[in-house]
């Protein structure tokens, strides 16, 4: 219990920086849906920042958790395999961003973006940038340094939006004045967001830099050995990465190419903007990532952790699926944080968090291939679910749009969690609370049917509400009752019996 308790602790303090961090970010949705012009110009943020998701996998070619790997290793010097891993990620990513910035011409023209080369230009930047501080981010990490990689995490987004703020906001109210005039163009929209990012991303890598610069000892130098044998053991992360990354945003990545309607692009600002709504889900899987990924290498060195492993993909189920029923009796509330321009998209809400909850089950599954040095098993189910999703869009995208797009991420990440699990049995066996889970389980689906059957009869959307928050309680207090006492809390759960 006093594992739980620390991961508990750790989650909630890097909490501070993803989901505190991530939903500020979050709060910018708003601003985009309601000040840029057309839905359209939402769905080239959409599209563009889906393909430096996808470009950020590639530049880290697994070195994250090859460094978590080797850095816990007892035959490895932890500031040596930090630096090797330092290096290697600097000379890749400026190689990227040099190579992005000479031929922006060209690959601007194959993305449609011709007349706009220097979206290019900022965001393969950013990517480098971003790519590079991966390592150091990392570090801090490993040497549980949680406020110092908050406060740099909120650093980037408070910058982020006092720029955005001011570009978007500031800057059209000032326009005529001699400061801004010479040099603002109001008709440029879009891209001041890329602008705004650039300048964010530089701010908080500088500072990153000042804080976790490696050791120059000579016990402490890069070896080309020891690089060698990260990249062995990260390679096949790299293709697991890409198709993971592709099941995440590969939708927003083709959408453009085969969808067949009117205004391809704005249809994919309706659904990037919906998208968005749902990623309350996303947030609380990136706070548990942080902490748990370095806690399960450093626990794997007890033989009995794989019970703490059992703890917290149960407790994590239990508070996605928390998370997921205040975000489905609650939509009518949430809607409002984009334009009514974009509202006809919300349906597809439900469906985006059962994939978020599903991805991070999927996650939580993976370890077992990462402790047992099989992770070429992570690449094939990545690659089977890579396959579902662009099967599933090529074939359903051109008949019913950004449906498609939402339905073949669920049934991706459905599919191999299964797969995960039942593999992984074989290697690894983790004793999982599946009685539990599924109890959990099926609650969850009966209040959410509850929910929608109280909809569907009642036309007043604060009444339903109301119930809503009724069977919201239900949940609540089965899962004080039984599993979580408020009495186990760090810090205030002295205060309860």
């Amino acid at each position: 219990m006093s594992e739980m308790k620390s991961l508990a602790k750790d989650t909630a303090i890097y909490g501070i920086s993803s989901i505190v961090g991530k939903f500020l970010n979050w709060l910018l949705v708003p601003l985009y849906t309601y000040v840029l012009k057309e839905t359209s110009d939402y769905g080239i943020v959409t599209n563009l920042y889906a393909w430096t998701a996808l470009l950020l996998v590639i530049l880290t070619y697994g070195m994250e958790t090859g460094f978590f790997r080797f850095a816990n290793r007892e035959d490895c010097n932890p500031r040596q395999v930090y630096r090797t891993t330092w290096l290697s990620l600097l000379t890749t990513s400026a190689l990227f961003a040099l190579v992005c910035v000479i031929f922006q011409d060209p690959i601007a023209d194959a993305m449609g973006y011709a007349g706009h080369e220097e979206f290019i230009a900022l965001l393969a930047i950013v990517v480098a940038m971003d790519a590079f501080a991966s390592i150091p981010f990392a570090y801090l990490r490993y040497q549980r340094r949680p406020i110092a990689f908050a406060s740099l995490k909120l650093l980037f987004v408070g910058l982020n939006i006092l720029f955005n703020l001011f570009f978007l906001i500031l800057c059209p109210k000032l326009q005529d004045s001699a400061l801004i005039a010479p040099w603002f163009d109001p008709n440029y929209g879009v891209g001041y967001v890329f602008v705004a990012n650039i300048l964010a991303t530089g701010i908080q890598t500088l500072c990153l830099l000042l804080m976790t610069m490696p050791s120059r000892k000579p016990a402490d130098r890069a070896s080309w050995t020891l690089l060698r044998q990260i990249l062995r053991y990260s390679l096949p992360l790299l293709v697991l990465g890409v198709a993971g990354i592709m099941n995440q945003t590969l939708d927003r990545i083709i959408f453009p190419y085969l969808y067949t309607g009117p205004d391809a692009n704005a249809q994919l600002g309706i659904y990037g903007a919906c998208f968005k709504v749902a990623m309350v889900m996303m947030m609380f899987t990136q706070a548990f990532r942080y902490a748990y990924e370095p806690f399960v290498f450093s626990k794997h060195k007890d033989r009995n952790s794989v019970e703490a492993y059992a703890d917290a993909m149960k407790y994590y189920i239990i508070f996605s699926y928390l998370i997921l029923l205040i975000m489905t009796v609650y939509l009518d509330i949430f809607k409002y944080l984009i334009s009514p321009a974009y509202w006809e998209g919300l349906k597809i809400v439900p469906i985006v968090l059962w994939t978020y909850v599903f991805q991070g089950i999927y996650f939580n599954l993976s370890f077992w291939y990462k402790l047992t040095d099989k992770t070429r098993w992570g690449a094939w189910f990545s690659l089977i679910g890579l396959i579902i999703t662009f099967s599933l869009q090529i074939i359903f995208v051109p008949k019913v749009g950004y449906w498609a797009s939402a339905f073949s991420s669920t049934v991706c990440y459905f599919v191999i969690m299964l797969l995960s699990y039942f593999v992984g049995k074989r290697y690894l066996p983790i004793p999982y609370d599946l009685r539990t889970i599924g109890g959990y389980t099926a609650l969850t689906l009966g209040l959410i049917a509850c929910y929608n059957g109280f909809r569907m009869l009642i036309p007043n959307t604060w009444l339903v509400m109301a119930i809503g928050t009724g069977l919201l309680g239900i949940y609540l207090v089965i899962l004080i009752k039984r599993d979580f006492p408020l009495s186990g809390l760090p810090v205030i759960g002295k205060y309860f019996k």
